[in-house]
């Protein structure tokens, strides 16, 4: 029989995980698979040192359950090796990006689990920026750097923006940097507040930003914003809440991409690098697209209830309050 290992966080989703327990491992071994569990720990790179000695003991299928940062050390572990399991994933943290572009549902891990039973997969595109490796996006740019300031649950994008609209006396901190950013068939140098690399059309919850991404087709999405004025970032998010209309607006630079290599123009500038919400060196830095590098179990027949494709509630009201600040800071300005 098929061996799988469940690797999952315990903490994650209000203990979600370790309540559940029992009738995951049961959906999982009803797919075929003898299955046995780790628990991680606060221990840093535990879930990516159980991953990677999973995958060299020979098991057919990691599962990576918890937030977007668990599944992110699952891939870490095993992207390196020249062998690689199967992954599934069993989302039980917050944003839930990844479980989004995968159809997977997002409000019942069972449910997540038993989509294992339906043997559909997906050979999906894995960055890699270094040694690290990424799963969703890539970033930087001083927009991006100012989300290391917040609470983890507004770490997303465009959840941090509403919070940040709230916030004038960090207003002034965004600024903009020289960039200059070589693709697959053009460069850019100029000022940008931020770049981004995306390998799925789900990103802080919102499914319009890289409105024509692709799970399997070798290529990034790349998103150069090139203004750091507060008026147009939030109108670029107004498009963005408009079915994705930013990619052709003369202030963003929109294009497909397998690599980038990105840096500053002044030396003396520091540039983060942001790989999947979290730190990841600074730049100069190069991200190559690996393509189809992990084979990934999805719902690719379907879409649940809880993992229709679109804005989320929470997300669209977020970005509703975002615009309803942008108008009475507008209004502001026009009287003075």
């Amino acid at each position: 029989m098929k061996k799988a290992r469940l690797i999952y966080n315990p903490v994650s989703g209000k203990e979600i995980m370790r309540n559940n327990l029992a009738d995951i491992l049961d959906a999982i071994e009803k797919a075929g698979y003898e299955t046995s569990a780790f628990a991680t720990t606060p221990e840093p790179d535990c879930a990516k040192n159980e991953a990677r000695r999973a995958a060299l003991a020979g098991f057919d299928l990691v599962v990576a359950a918890g937030g977007d940062g668990t599944i992110n050390e699952v891939v870490n572990g095993i992207a390196p090796l020249e062998k690689r399991p199967k992954m599934a994933i069993i989302p039980a943290g917050t944003t839930n990006d990844y479980a989004r572009a995968l159809k997977i549902p997002r409000s019942n891990v069972k449910a997540a689990a038993e989509v294992i039973q339906k043997q559909q997969t997906v050979k999906m595109d894995i960055g890699k920026a270094r040694d690290n490796y990424f799963i969703n996006i890539a970033a930087g740019g001083y927009l991006t750097e100012l989300t290391y300031d917040v609470p983890s649950e507004l770490k997303s994008i465009f959840g941090y923006l509403a919070y940040l609209a709230k916030g004038a006396e960090m207003l002034p901190r965004i600024k903009p940097i020289k960039m200059r950013l070589k693709y697959e068939n053009g460069e850019y140098e100029g000022d940008a507040s931020m770049f981004f690399l995306g390998l799925t059309n789900s990103i802080g919850g919102f499914e319009t930003i890289a409105p024509d991404a692709m799970l399997d087709d070798g290529q990034f999405s790349l998103i150069v914003v090139k203004t750091a004025n507060l008026f147009e970032i939030v109108r670029l998010i107004t498009l963005v809440l408009n079915g994705g209309k930013h990619v052709n607006d003369p202030k963003v630079l929109y294009v497909k991409t397998n690599y980038l290599e990105a840096s500053t123009l002044d030396e003396n500038k520091r540039m983060m690098i942001n790989l999947d919400g979290e730190y990841g060196g600074d730049a100069p830095m190069r991200f190559e697209n690996l393509h189809q590098h992990i084979e990934f179990y999805a719902n690719t027949d379907e879409i649940s209830d809880d993992a229709i494709q679109g804005i989320g509630l929470e997300e669209k009201e977020a970005g509703e309050e975002l615009v309803k600040e942008y108008q009475k800071l507008e209004e502001q300005e026009e009287q003075e």
